[in-house]
């Protein structure tokens, strides 16, 4: 979906580079259906899968734990199964969080799943939230061609983000044509006679009313347990409902995992993968893998998009590290400048002593692809100095990784002197 929406930014864009279209129009079903064909093929795939593997059940319903080792099943239609094993995984995910809104259960709304299932596009959508869901969804709609705000309740967007990086995603949301309210709260939501929704909103200059035909709620997520009865498993939880591992993934209880969403810490498929990787180590091959340590890179798909793996400035410095700050603005990269994506800038953090690079903040062109060069140099203990001097094919975003950190250096010379 994001996809489609890019390929309509373009085409409005199509005159910068000297290409003449007429007026670009989005037939959301026909996005639908494609990204529905590119989810079927890659479940269906998966499925077959399972279906012609030896020895292996699949089985649908809604389980719940009756002890440590025993889950009955229950399916509409179906008697319940009754299930005992030395192993159980939990792999359940998460789900959108639903905010105390008041009215809010008497109003449709749109949640990531359901935004999704739109056949025709909103002629203003509201978001509430400021994350990674948020900003995708927010940009993807208003390049199909709706009038997109998006109420954020802290002081800026992607609040785990270094403050530089969230207000230049700020800037380009607001470019983009996207009313971006900062500090403020969604208090309350009715809906109008006409099915219109006025969201009443406090922020720092009082309340205000805004007005949509649509309300996507993107306020984060939680842990599917609540069919899973996992007290009487004996399973222990956190504050917020996450199930508690350790770093090799085992529960409180032995013989039970949680791998994926369900578990806490950073909610991305990758990780999920890897957790895989963690558990088919340890319990297959005996070996002696954890997750303490493993980098967590991901890649917010807005566009540009915004690739970071490793430490923030922040994070460095509140760690007390000796660091550097290499930066390098998008409007400087060859490479951004001849395609007309200029937006954004690279940014990594060194640390003073060792030279190894400790994190990066790619907001740009393929922000997520530059952004993986730096991780294989961090996850081979390069220092910085290795890519600076590197030798990387003209023209391409990987050469930039040169003068980024050229520039840093250039400017710890300038400092000196």
């Amino acid at each position: 979906m994001a996809a489609s929406a890019r390929v309509a930014y373009l085409a409005r864009r199509a005159s910068e580079y000297g290409v003449q279209t007429g007026p670009v129009e989005v037939n959301l079903a026909q996005v639908r259906e494609r990204k529905q064909k590119v989810v079927e093929r890659f479940r269906n795939g998966d499925e077959q899968i399972l279906k012609a593997t030896a020895n292996l059940d699949v089985i649908r319903g809604k389980a719940t734990f009756i002890d440590a080792k025993t889950v009955i099943v229950k399916h509409a239609g179906s008697d319940a199964r009754r299930l005992s094993a030395e192993r159980i995984f939990i792999n359940t995910g998460a789900r959108p969080v639903i905010p105390p809104i008041d009215g809010l259960n008497r109003v449709p709304s749109l949640d990531s799943t359901s935004i999704m299932e739109l056949d025709a596009v909103p002629e203003h959508l509201v978001v509430v939230g400021g994350g990674y869901i948020a900003i995708e969804f927010g940009q993807m709609f208003r390049r199909y061609g709706s009038q997109v705000t998006l109420i954020e309740r802290g002081e800026q967007l992607l609040a785990r983000e270094d403050s530089d990086v969230a207000e230049e995603v700020y800037k380009i949301l607001r470019e983009d044509g996207i009313d971006v309210r900062l500090k403020s709260t969604a208090s309350r939501v009715e809906a109008g006679a006409q099915g219109e929704i006025s969201l009443t909103v406090n922020g720092g200059s009082g309340k205000s009313t805004v007005k949509g035909s649509h309300l996507l709620i993107a306020a984060g997520r939680r842990p599917n347990v609540d069919h899973l009865n996992l007290g009487a498993a004996g399973v222990e939880m956190d504050e917020k409902g996450y199930v508690k591992v350790n770093d090799r993934l085992e529960t409180s209880v032995p013989g039970i995992y949680a791998i994926g969403d369900v578990k806490p810490g950073p909610a991305f498929t990758h990780i999920s993968y890897d957790d895989f990787r963690i558990i088919q180590i340890n319990l297959l091959q005996k070996g002696d893998a954890r997750i303490e340590g493993r980098p967590v890179p991901y890649t917010i798909f807005m566009d540009p998009q915004l690739g970071r793996v490793g430490l923030t400035e922040k994070e460095a410095r509140a760690q007390g590290r000796s660091i550097r700050v290499a930066k390098l603005s998008m409007a400087r990269v060859a490479r951004g400048i001849e395609c007309g994506e200029t937006r954004g800038f690279m940014k990594a953090i060194v640390d003073a002593e060792t030279n190894q690079i400790l994190g990066c903040a790619i907001l740009g062109m393929e922000g997520g692809e530059v952004m993986a060069v730096l991780q294989v140099a961090m996850m081979g203990q390069l220092p910085y100095t290795v890519i600076r001097d590197g030798i990387f094919a003209h023209p391409t975003l990987a050469e930039s990784l040169n003068n980024l950190f050229m520039a840093m250096d250039a400017q710890g010379l300038h400092e000196e002197k």
